[in-house]
């Protein structure tokens, strides 16, 4: 029998309580703050951390907030609008007023133990949050009518010390993850610096720009035979799809990259990259274009590298920052010879299949950790109701 089996035998036999959120934790108020104070006032090193949605942060002195404003609890922050999700804090900070957090001042209450179950709750109250209109947002009626189970404190303790452990685990796999692509940023950067010697040459002179015939909406829809990509969904799971018919169609009359072309985001997610596999998909006109190269100059995994160091100059002024052609034809790369070239890329695929290949090292067993994580979490925070 494990010390968690043990302590339920002991403790709850018979199952725990089920209580609302709203009865067990005090809800605390943020500071109304705009997102141009924040980074005014902001001072890398100051005591009180500021949340604002998603991963939004500032650090402030104690006398540039109101006392009041300022929590000193280790609490859970509700992230309502946009990102939906909790996280768990345990030093001064506060946040911005349209968010809530939540302590307790109950001797049965372990407050971190209510962060890892309501991390259980984020899917169900995401898929609440779109329903509610174009941005996402959640009230506070949601989450103070959550039932969470509460079994005596030290099943709640023992718990914290699992999922923490787990946790730790993780975040030191992802910064050694985070060191290794540092280290693989620094030697792709020095060996895509060249001297004098190796000419610098315009994309333009590489090959001409290319896109896909344009693709209206009606055309589209949510099933189909083919995967169309957006910018939103580019080197990402597809949303929408086209029919085989205008498929065969499109790519025979107009242009269609090439197996091994590397698509480029000109639109929104600008310089995000994909090496065009040569399986049946369909992209997004202007917005998602290549080079057409004949890799007589220039190899395209070799431009694949040179891309990701972002040499991009985009176009501002409308609702969305844009690389149009122009700005890629100009945008100028250098051009060792192929034989360069190929030793550059090689290096450069290995330290690449280190960090991002999903089904070796580093980033398949955070992958590994993530999925027993959460295995761990449900079954542990998976309570028998006690009847009256």
């Amino acid at each position: 029998m494990s010390k968690f089996e043990r302590l339920i035998a002991e403790n709850c036999p018979n199952g725990v309580e089920f209580v609302k959120l709203g009865d067990i934790a005090v809800r605390t108020k943020g500071t109304p703050i705009t997102a141009a104070q924040m980074k005014e006032l902001d001072k890398p090193n100051a005591p009180v951390k500021i949340f604002a949605g998603g991963k939004t942060v500032a650090y402030f002195d104690y006398d540039d907030l109101p006392e009041k404003d300022i929590n000193t609890y280790p609490s859970v922050i509700c992230k309502s609008r946009g990102v939906i999700e909790f996280e768990y804090y345990d030093k001064p900070f506060s946040h911005k007023n349209e968010m809530w957090s939540y302590h307790s001042e109950r001797d049965d209450v372990d407050i971190k133990y209510l962060y890892y179950f309501l991390k259980t709750q984020e899917k169900k109250l995401r898929e609440k949050a779109t329903s509610m209109g174009a941005f996402p947002q959640i009230a506070i009626p949601d989450t103070e009518r959550l039932i969470i189970p509460l079994p005596p404190l030290p099943v709640q303790s023992e718990i914290v010390r699992i999922l923490d452990n787990f946790t730790e685990l993780s975040a030191e796999l992802s910064a050694e993850l985070s060191a290794r692509k540092k280290q693989y940023e620094y030697y792709r950067n020095k060996l895509l610096t060249f001297g004098d010697d190796v000419p610098m040459m315009p994309l333009g002179e590489i090959g001409k720009i290319s896109m896909c015939k344009r693709i209206f909406k009606e055309q589209t829809q949510t099933e189909g035979d083919i995967p169309f990509y957006k910018i939103g969904t580019f080197g990402k799971a597809p949303d929408a799809f086209i029919a085989q018919e205008i498929f065969d169609e499109y790519r025979t009359k107009y242009s269609f990259p090439k197996r091994g072309d590397v698509l480029i985001s000109a639109a929104g997610t600008i310089g995000r990259t994909v090496i065009y596999d040569g399986q049946p998909a369909y992209y997004q006109d202007s917005n998602i274009v290549w080079i057409d190269n004949d890799e007589s100059k220039v190899s395209n995994k070799y431009l694949f590298y040179c891309y990701a160091m972002n040499p991009w100059q985009s176009s501002e002024g409308g609702t969305i920052a844009r690389l149009y052609n122009d700005n890629i034809r100009r945008t100028k790369i250098s051009v060792p010879s192929l034989q360069e070239q190929t030793r550059i890329v090689a290096i450069l695929d290995k330290f690449n299949s280190l960090n991002t290949d999903i089904s070796n090292g580093l980033p398949a067993e955070i992958e590994a950790r993530r999925k027993q994580y959460e295995y761990y979490r449900d079954a542990l925070l998976t309570f028998k109701e006690l009847k009256a």
